[in-house]
């Protein structure tokens, strides 16, 4: 059985949470969670939440015990850009993009993963 759990518009761009998230893909839910306390990046922090949330999801609403699960699948989509711009000399205007993501985590039984 998969169990999900997803954080939408977070206000980190998807490129740098991808370079945390390939670290972890196929590893146990529990060694991802102590790898990630270790990770000095801003993404690892909320990847740690929803994999968290995941994990709780599988063991209240599943009865799912904790130790066997596995991060089956985890991917992070763009979202909607905020678009602002920035004053510039002689009236001109620069664009600035403040990028957003979706993360989704899915979290299973250690022999449905492999």
């Amino acid at each position: 059985m998969r169990v999900k759990a997803e954080a939408k518009w977070l206000r980190i761009g998807a490129r740098k949470m991808r370079r945390v998230l390939a670290l972890l893909k196929g590893k146990p839910a529990d060694e991802a969670l102590a790898y990630l306390k270790f990770l000095p990046q801003k993404g690892a922090r909320l990847i740690e939440k929803v994999l968290n949330a995941a994990v709780a999801n599988a063991v209240n609403n599943y009865k799912l015990p904790k130790t066997g699960l596995r991060i089956v699948e985890a991917f992070v989509n763009d979202a909607p850009m905020f678009k602002r711009m920035q004053p510039r000399a002689k009236g001109r205007g620069f664009p600035i993009k403040k990028r957003n993501s979706h993360l989704t985590v899915w979290v299973g039984e250690a022999k449905e993963a492999v």
